[in-house]
């Protein structure tokens, strides 16, 4: 299996006139290359997977690989609450080349924990590539519990998990209960240095589409046990952190990389494109981290 650590970028999906924009979509994923990233993680809700057809998701995945030719490996989001659904994205990404998939918990039909294993069970026992489950309550209402994660990972080919929870508990509990090798990713960027000290290896950032080189170098510290230094280049990093989230998500990622020339700002409902005041505060920051 190829390695998964550093700074993971969770790529957006460019949009041009209600497509998708493939030849953004190029640039985007040569220019995160070129500054470090360690892994393309598409198709997932930052890659607007809500409001992708069947053959964009498949079609976006299938070109980031192409770019990628090998150079960085691409985890695919391929889950759903339907696990029928899932199963088929997912023998899908495989088709096209990906080389590992991201799975969240069942939305909007909340799960027990019991109900959690089955879906994710059943969605292993039925596909080919790794998997890293993918634990984010705040947009599946559903959490996976610490305990789940570790029956989870007796499955052979469940891997590791993007914990985007923001309890920086929960690594020290799992890394007791999993005695398997099995890899921590942060799923949120504000605290992915925190994360990193509890036995994380990783980020699947949102900050990265557009500061790649800056969220890597944080990233190498930490894989370095350089944790003065991390946490002084994450404090830079905070106020962009906090930025991409401060209205719904992708939309001031992808005014951010717009301003960088890498694509327009365009964005399908329901989200919609940032206010004037957010883009001013963007574009403020962007330039006082010398990004543009």
């Amino acid at each position: 299996m190829k390695k998964y650590q550093g700074s993971m970028v969770a790529l957006v999906t460019p949009f041009s006139n209600g497509k998708v924009d493939f030849a953004a979509l190029e640039k985007m994923v040569e220019f995160q290359i070129q500054n470090g990233t360690t892994c393309l993680v598409v198709t997932g809700t930052t890659g607007e997977c809500p409001t992708l057809t069947n053959e964009e998701h498949i079609e976006v995945i299938k070109r980031s690989v192409e770019v990628a030719n090998g150079r960085v490996p691409v985890m695919a989001g391929a889950g759903s609450n339907n696990p029928v659904e899932a199963i088929a994205l997912s023998n899908a990404a495989k088709e096209v080349g990906a080389d590992s998939l991201l799975h969240n918990a069942g939305y909007y039909n909340r799960p027990n924990q019991e109900g959690l294993y089955a879906h994710f069970k059943m969605v292993h026992d039925n596909t080919d590539l790794p998997i890293f489950i993918y634990n984010v309550p705040g947009r599946t209402v559903v959490n996976i519990s610490s305990e789940t994660v570790a029956k989870l990972s007796k499955l052979e080919r469940v891997v590791g998990i993007k914990d985007a929870t923001g309890n920086l508990e929960r690594p020290w509990l799992e890394r007791n209960m999993i005695d398997k090798p099995f890899i921590f990713l942060s799923g949120e960027d504000s605290t992915a240095v925190s994360f990193n000290v509890a036995g994380g290896v990783g980020v699947i950032s949102v900050t990265a589409n557009v500061a790649p080189a800056l969220v890597a170098k944080v990233q190498n510290l930490t894989l370095e046990k350089k944790w003065e230094e991390a946490a002084e280049q994450q404090l830079k990093l905070m106020k962009l952190h906090k930025l991409m989230f401060k209205e719904p998500s992708p939309a001031p990622a992808k005014y951010a990389a717009s301003l960088l020339g890498l694509c327009k700002e365009d964005v399908r409902l329901p989200i919609l494109p940032v206010s004037d005041s957010l883009r001013a505060e963007i574009k403020a920051e962007m330039q006082k981290l010398e990004l543009i």
